[in-house]
């Protein structure tokens, strides 16, 4: 952001919007793929999926293609995707884990992607790009997480209720809901919550606005910082009065439509590509992880106060095709010098991201909800672009 006043509102949804449920299925499928092939001896670099869900009343439809063991069934599929739905919450009338009908539609992975992604094949002997495209990655001093307040915090009112509904018995809560938060910046910084939006499930009837926004405010209050909530916060909780029926029987679902919750809230631009339901060959996901990766080290290395990477590749094609770097006007470092330091600080090819990620792995249904990024990374492989282990590489290639 050019100015240093105003303010900026981004969304999230949780995990029980029709659209998140969608992504999980699609990244329990990717997950599935890569653990059992991985166990029955094949090579990680060689699993293939992308996997799209549709949700709607008591039917989940899955499509796309996939290469992996032969011991994967559609009964495992569907077993998954069961597990998931279960784990959300849904035993609903309307969507219920062990009643909808869960078609896998799901077949072979098409030879002419296949021979520009795999090493040896194609026009080029390493391994390309799964597809052409554009990818961004941002970070920004904003929060301790270096992501923009008004999406993290947005992400944060959700867990947190989610787990209130999960874990502390707060039945009355129902898994589908949306938060909005809207942050005054002054100076670039974020300062104040000029309003707050969130429209939540409630499972008794009874229930009406006032009544859930006795019960959420509490949580709101907890995960915001000191300070940000004032008497000049505008609050809507559930706007519309009641919201009973909730998650794909109120509203279908499909996989990948929920990309700016995913990434940055709309404070940084987005490729365009989804990341649910696909692998890491496919540079949608894999490089839109890595110029997170490389933007949150080079804010965490102190290079800038913020910047935002755009890679892009063209399918079968190993090298990105360009590499193009922004950060403020006034910034100690220009972004040439940046653009240099990362072309030496990691290999951005297909293979060089999977390798130093380490993506290769069942890690991805965890992503599914609550954004991709601002993540904390485990010693299990999930989210592996959110660690800052490159800082000293980047400030000795910037010089």
């Amino acid at each position: 952001m050019s100015r240093k006043c105003y303010e900026f509102t981004s969304e999230s949804v949780s995990e029980g919007h029709p659209d998140k449920v969608s992504d999980r299925i699609s990244d329990e499928i990717v997950d599935l793929f890569f653990r059992e092939s991985i166990a029955d001896g094949m090579s990680a670099w060689d699993v293939r999926v992308a996997a799209e869900t549709l949700t709607t009343t008591n039917k989940v439809v899955i499509a796309g293609e996939t290469r992996g063991t032969d011991k994967i069934t559609p009964a495992m599929i569907e077993e998954r995707a069961r597990a998931a739905i279960k784990d959300i919450g849904y035993e609903q009338e309307g969507f219920h884990w062990k009643h909808a009908d869960v078609q896998v539609l799901l077949h072979a992975q098409s030879v002419d992607i296949a021979q520009g992604v795999d090493s040896g094949t194609g026009l080029h002997t390493e391994e390309g790009a799964g597809d052409q495209g554009i990818m961004f990655g941002y970070a920004c001093s904003d929060t301790p997480e270096l992501m923009p307040a008004p999406v993290h915090y947005s992400h944060k009112i959700l867990e947190r209720l989610a787990r209130a509904r999960k874990e502390e018995g707060i039945t009355q809560l129902g898994p589908d809901s949306k938060s909005q938060v809207t942050m005054r910046y002054d100076n670039g910084k974020p300062v104040e919550a000029s309003a707050i939006v969130l429209s939540t499930q409630h499972l008794d009837a009874s229930m009406e606005s006032a009544d859930v926004a006795a019960l959420v405010k509490p949580y709101i209050h907890e995960v915001m910082p000191d300070g940000w909530i004032t008497d000049n916060t505008v609050w809507h909780i559930n706007p519309t009065g009641k919201f009973v029926i909730g998650g794909p029987d109120g509203d279908a679902g499909l996989t990948g439509r929920k990309i700016i919750v995913d990434t940055y809230g709309g404070m940084a631009p987005h490729g365009g590509g989804a990341f649910s339901g696909k692998d890491p060959t496919k540079v949608d996901r894999s490089a839109a992880y890595a110029t997170r990766y490389l933007a949150k080290n080079i804010v965490a290395a102190g290079l800038a106060d913020w910047v935002n990477i755009q890679v892009s590749y063209a399918i079968g094609v190993p090298a990105p095709t360009s590499i193009y770097v922004d950060v403020a006007d006034d910034n100690s470092y220009s972004a040439e010098q940046i653009e240099a330091a990362i072309r030496k600080a990691m290999n951005l090819s297909p293979r060089g991201i999977r390798e130093h990620l380490q993506l290769n792995k069942a890690i991805y249904a965890p992503s599914a909800a609550y954004g991709h990024f601002g993540r904390v990374a485990t010693d299990e492989g999930h989210f592996s672009w959110e660690r800052t282990d490159l800082i000293d590489e980047l400030k000795a290639a910037i010089g």
